[in-house]
């Protein structure tokens, strides 16, 4: 049906271009409008449909997904699990430490799903505490104090929302995480490898450089959580996921991610070295452009940087007309 309509707009556009003359603007009206209808149908041609943003969001959760520890596995040495938030306790689903990557001492900040019941239910599907962001902090003084790169991994469906986590300070916490993160001086880059969701995400996402694989997402709400409010029914999670668009297309359209990181073909978990290779190159790559940028300018860029997004401007009301004027 839409190659119809285009075949038709296009003969139309071309019969008008084909007159000797224009014939006022009335003409001329009608031929911009005719470009517009053929530049929106192609523009929705090259846009993901609501299906692909729907396969995307389940790539992103899939069982099989690499979690932090894979990647940290794969690209790391030396790798130092580091526990705690020397406050009050420890935070299975946020997992800190330092390695080396490319031969460099980075500080690494990870959510971490589990692959059974067990490991879920120990790491929490993921969902950070704030004990685990001020276990993350910890590891953001550390780097700041050694002039370590901090690598972040995103992967979380959110904060955990329950009623002990907001008595131990939920909101202060990812609040803190952020702001401290924008006083750091050193590269700091985040790698969105699943699902990159609400606070719990950006709680430690506040970076210099943004990478996001191909099939994972990026969004300020799940779209359960979005369909719950909107349409209070979570089962109308496919139609919110295609309006607020949270796949890596869209995001990098945006401007709140900087590159998309390719996959291999069907979703990282069907080639799990070759996605981890993907992932170490682009990550390299940042970590080699951002190291060449001193820290008190690469702090300044981080805050521009954050202050932009979201940015709209409104045209003010047209005055009110007075009688008789």
């Amino acid at each position: 049906m839409a190659d119809e309509t285009e075949r038709h707009l296009r003969e139309r556009l071309s019969r008008l271009r084909s007159l000797p003359l224009l014939r006022g603007s009335r003409l001329s009206g009608e031929m911009e409008r005719l470009q517009k209808q053929l530049e929106r149908i192609q523009k929705e041609r090259e846009e993901p449909s609501g299906d692909e943003i729907w396969r995307d969001v389940e790539l992103a959760r899939h069982s099989q997904r690499l979690y932090t520890l894979d990647y940290i596995e794969r690209l790391f040495e030396d790798w130092i699990e580091l526990h705690g938030d020397r406050a009050r306790a420890e935070d299975p689903a946020l997992v800190t430490g330092l390695g080396r990557f490319n031969g460099r001492t980075v500080a690494i900040i990870g959510q971490q799903k589990g692959r059974d019941i067990n490991e879920r239910t120990k790491r929490n599907f993921g969902m950070p505490h704030p004990e685990g962001y001020r276990k993350g902090m910890r590891i953001m003084e550390i780097a700041q104090r050694h002039d370590f790169p901090l690598v972040t991994f995103l992967d979380s469906p959110g904060a955990y929302p329950g009623v002990a986590a907001e008595q131990h300070g939920q909101g202060g916490a990812i609040a803190r995480s952020q702001a401290l993160m924008a006083r750091l001086t050193v590269p700091s880059i985040a790698c969105v490898i699943g699902e990159g969701n609400s606070g719990g995400a950006i709680a430690i996402g506040l970076v210099d450089r943004v990478l996001m694989q191909e099939h994972a997402i990026y969004s300020v709400i799940t779209p359960e959580g979005c369909a719950a409010i909107l349409w209070r029914d979570a089962g109308e999670a496919r139609k919110a996921a295609a309006a607020f668009k949270p796949d890596a297309v869209h995001c990098l359209e945006l401007g709140v991610i900087d590159e998309i990181v390719k996959e291999p073909t069907g979703g990282a978990h069907l080639n799990p070295d070759e996605a981890a290779r993907f992932l170490g190159e682009a990550l390299g790559k940042s970590l080699e452009e951002l190291t060449a940028i001193p820290g008190e300018e690469l702090r300044q860029q981080r805050r521009d940087r954050y202050r932009r997004i979201g940015i709209y401007s409104a045209r003010a009301p047209e005055p009110a007309l007075q009688p008789g004027s």
